[in-house]
C-alpha cells in the first residue's frame, strides 16, 4: 500500500497521476514498477537511437563534410592564388606597364597628391583605391578560371561509361510481324505456334 511506512512518499500535485506508481513503491513491488517504467524507457530509447541515425546520417553522409573539405581546401587554395598574382602575374604586368605597383594606384578625393597609398591613409585622405580594385579583379579571374578545369577535370574523370544495350524482351512473330514477348511460344495475335521457329533459331 502506499500508504505504508516502507513506501517513498511523494506530493502527488508535482507527480503526474501515471507517473506516480513509479515515485511511490514498496521494495516488494519492484517488479510492477519495472513493468509499468519499461515502456517509457523503451520510447525513449527509440527516439535517442532515432535522433543518433538522423545526425550520423547529416553529419558523414551529408553535404556537410563536402562542405568541411571545401572550406578547409579553399582557404589553402586561396594563398596559392593570391601568390600566383602578387608573385608571377602583377610583374608580368608591371613590365609592359612600366613596372607600376597596382597595390599603390590611387586617387583623392580631395585633389591632394601622396607619395603612397600608406602615406594618404596616414594623413586621413579619402581615397579611391582603383589599383587594389584591379588586383581583386585579377584574383577574382585567375581563381574562376583555375577552379573551371578543375571542375572539368574532375567532371572528366567522373564521366560515365557507356551503357551497354538492354537485353531485347520482345521479338517478332514470323508469321504476322507483331511485335510479342521475347518467351512467348505462341503468338497471341494470329494464335501461331513459336516452338519450332524457336529450334530452328538455336540450331
Amino acid at each position: 500500500m502506499l500508504g505504508s511506512k516502507d513506501a517513498i512518499r511523494i506530493d502527488p500535485y508535482f507527480v503526474l497521476p501515471q507517473f506516480y506508481p513509479i515515485f511511490a513503491y514498496r521494495e516488494a513491488d519492484a517488479p510492477l514498477l519495472c513493468s509499468l517504467a519499461s515502456p517509457y524507457i523503451r520510447r525513449l530509447c527509440t527516439i535517442m537511437k532515432k535522433f543518433i541515425q538522423e545526425f550520423k546520417e547529416f553529419a558523414l553522409k551529408g553535404n556537410m563534410m563536402d562542405l568541411a573539405i571545401g572550406m578547409i581546401i579553399g582557404s589553402a587554395f586561396t594563398g596559392i592564388v593570391n601568390s600566383l598574382v602578387n608573385d608571377i602575374i602583377n610583374p608580368i604586368l608591371g613590365i609592359f606597364t612600366g613596372k607600376i605597383d597596382f597595390s599603390n594606384l590611387f586617387l583623392t578625393l580631395d585633389g591632394s597628391h601622396y607619395e603612397t597609398l600608406a602615406a594618404a591613409e596616414k594623413a586621413g585622405a579619402a581615397v579611391f583605391k582603383y589599383g587594389s580594385f584591379i588586383s581583386n579583379v585579377i584574383n577574382f579571374i585567375i581563381m574562376a578560371l583555375v577552379v573551371f578545369c578543375i571542375v572539368k577535370f574532375l567532371n572528366k574523370l567522373r564521366r560515365p561509361e557507356p551503357e551497354k544495350p538492354a537485353a531485347p524482351t520482345t521479338k517478332k512473330c514470323p508469321y504476322c510481324m507483331s511485335e510479342i514477348s521475347i518467351e512467348a511460344t505462341r503468338c497471341p495475335n494470329c494464335t501461331s505456334s513459336l516452338i519450332d521457329v524457336d529450334a530452328k533459331e538455336l540450331s
